[in-house]
């Protein structure tokens, strides 16, 4: 059976398995369908992909990708600290740190008696941080509640309501600034705000629990005097580059850099939300500015701006000038122009009266020259106060005739009587004995045409002509026409002559603090000889003619010697001559002068004499002065040399 079996088998072997070519029919139909449905279709190809038949590969792969990961990273770090280190860790630091600028208190001005005259009061400028008040000082990573975001909402105006409260104030205005958030973290809302008042306004911002308003040191500068010696202080303003405050006028402007003193700094450890309590701190203190005292009496100032202001009144004049100075060591009392001004309101001023004229404004100093003149010539030979001169009606010079202010014919005065009748063709004829070289030598030597250097802004230097000038520029310079000072040069230059031929350099600045805050005594001016002792008590004599000529000129207990003065003044505008100067200078004791007074009344509408208009001033002036300073009365009388001879 089992043969059978196999027999079969091998006769009817199995069946092959059927070939791809001879597919089915119905199988070739079920491929053509799916073809068609699949037609037009994007086809997904799976992406190349690197076989690994090993898991030993795998592994060697995944550890060489590792490998260079790590080592970028090592790279990166190796970078960073070996080369960047510095770099990056400063800026991390400075983006950690803030600065805070330290005001320095400014040196204050005060009279020769200690009177203030510039301070400054401890004051704040208030900043805004828009930002900070936007969310009431929530920090802005920090998602706000309903009640935090209400409050934040009203700070603004609650802000703004207690500013108006303590400083006064627009409230809409304040508003603007507080919520002006392009303006970040700083919004200045207000300047010069008194410390106490700031610290008012912190106290109920605390208390309210309203965020984002601080403060900087802003010191206000006050001039308890006022307008009193505000020519001379000057004032304060701002400067334009590094907004800070700077002095504009006056000793403010020529003292700023040691009446200011040196900024500090402070530098700190910050962040998002503020100072870090336990940061680190770097501090560079502010060193306060020099205390300046003047040799400016305030009293004394007073006194004169008040007689002068009346002076002018009563001359219908434009402005004038008033100068009290002791001969004797240059230091200036008073120095009075008018109008004036108040340093604490210079912007409500006149520009024009903004400035100090006794410094500023060169003019024709008139017959108050002739004191000059003849004390070259006396110092040089050419004359004594007994030197006759015949003085005619008329004198030739250039194509024109000189005269006098009054009508004659011709007379005949002594050297003494040139000076007490102020004979301008006496001068000229006198003057015309020296050599224009040796005249202008000794002008300089008394200190024209150059300026005093006593510390005002914008002094004029004035104005001398050279030796080469004609002669007719020569005659007319000798009695103080065609050429130009200021009235601290003349007053300075007269001073001389008082104090025995000795010229000492007008002085505004008598002391200064030390880095340990004491007072220490400026050094005197400069000193020089211009004539001799002998002349100069000669001249003096005949300055003295000029006051014992009239009674009414006279100080009682006093001798004093003067001279008058009226120019024909300058008018830039059409380069002519229209309106006067009238003038006054005098000093007392004669016999000993220590101090002098000079008044100038400028463009008066009510006469032009000297004598009538600046001379009465300048008594008053001196009536005060003589006994304020404890002068001693005269002990012995004037003498009365004769002024006219007998041909």
């Amino acid at each position: 059976m089992v043969e059978d079996r196999r027999r079969r088998s091998a006769a009817s072997p199995r069946p092959a398995r059927p070939q791809p070519a001879s597919t089915s029919r119905v199988t070739r139909d079920r491929r053509d369908h799916r073809s068609q449905r699949d037609r037009g279709r994007k086809v997904y190809k799976p992406a190349l992909r690197i076989p690994l038949k090993r898991q030993a590969t795998r592994i060697n792969i995944l550890g060489l990708i590792m490998a260079l990961v790590l080592t970028s990273f090592l790279g990166r770090a190796f970078l960073l600290q070996a080369f960047d280190a510095r770099a990056y860790a400063s800026q991390a630091a400075a983006a950690m740190k803030a600065s805070k600028t330290l005001v320095p208190q400014r040196g204050s001005i005060t009279d020769r008696n200690g009177m203030v005259l510039a301070a400054s009061e401890p004051a704040v400028k208030i900043i805004a941080d828009p930002l900070m008040i936007a969310r009431n000082g929530v920090d802005p990573r920090l998602e706000m509640g309903p009640k935090q975001t209400a409050k934040a909402k009203a700070a603004p105006g609650a802000i703004a309501d207690i500013l108006v409260k303590h400083i006064g104030g627009n409230h809409d205005e304040y508003l603007r600034v507080l919520t002006d958030t392009g303006r970040k973290h700083y919004a200045i809302v207000a300047e010069k705000v008194p410390a106490y008042t700031f610290q008012q306004i912190a106290k109920e911002l605390a208390e309210g629990k309203w965020f984002g308003v601080y403060k900087e040191d802003d010191p206000i500068r006050y001039y308890p005097s006022g307008d009193v010696v505000s020519g001379v202080v000057g004032f304060m303003g701002t400067d334009d580059k590094t907004g800070q405050p700077v002095g504009t006028g006056g000793l403010e402007y020529t003292f700023n850099k040691q009446l200011t003193g040196t900024y500090g700094k402070e530098i700190f450890d910050t962040s998002r939300n503020g100072r870090i309590p336990l940061g680190n701190r770097t501090l560079i203190p502010a060193t306060n500015g020099a205390d300046l005292q003047l040799t400016i009496d305030s009293e004394m100032q007073l006194f004169a701006n008040q007689a002068l202001a009346k002076g002018i009144t009563d001359a219908g004049a434009k402005n004038g000038m008033a100068i009290v100075m002791d001969v004797k060591t240059g230091e200036l009392l008073a120095i009075s122009t008018s109008p004036g001004f108040d340093s604490n309101t210079p912007a409500k001023a006149d520009p024009e009266n903004l400035g100090n004229t006794a410094a500023s404004a060169p003019y024709e100093p008139g017959s108050v020259q002739k004191v000059l003149t003849l004390a070259a010539l006396t110092d040089a030979g050419r004359m004594t106060p007994d030197t006759r001169v015949e003085i005619p009606a008329r004198l030739p010079s250039g194509d024109g005739l000189i005269k006098d202010a009054w009508p004659h014919g011709t007379i005949y005065l002594t050297g003494r009587g040139v000076m007490a009748n102020s004979s301008n063709i006496g001068t000229v004829l006198l003057a015309r004995q020296m050599p224009k070289a040796q005249m202008l030598s000794y002008y300089a030597k008394f200190g024209l045409g150059r300026k005093t250097n006593v510390g005002l802004p914008g002094e004029s230097s004035g104005w001398l002509p050279k030796e080469d000038m004609p002669n007719y520029s020569y005659d007319q310079i000798v009695f103080g026409q065609g050429l130009t000072t200021n009235a601290l040069q003349m007053a300075a230059a007269v001073a001389a002559v008082a104090n025995k031929g000795v010229y000492v350099a007008p002085k505004l600045l008598r002391a200064s603090s030390n880095d340990e805050g004491q007072l220490v005594p400026t050094p005197q001016g400069e000193t020089r000889r211009v004539i001799s002792e002998k002349a100069a008590r000669q001249t003096v004599e005949m300055m003295e003619s000029v006051i014992t000529k009239s009674e009414d000129r006279t100080i009682a207990n006093y001798r004093v010697a003067g001279k008058t003065g009226t120019a024909q003044r300058v008018d830039p505008s059409c380069g002519c001559y229209r309106g006067y100067t009238a003038s006054f200078v005098g000093v007392a004791p004669a016999e000993d002068p220590r101090l002098l007074v000079y008044v100038v009344i400028d463009q008066p509408t009510r006469g032009s004499d000297g004598s009538k208009l600046a001379l009465p001033v300048a008594q008053q002036i001196m009536s005060t002065a003589l006994p304020r300073y404890g002068v001693k009365p005269s002990s012995t009388p004037a003498p009365k040399g004769p002024l006219e001879y007998k041909p």
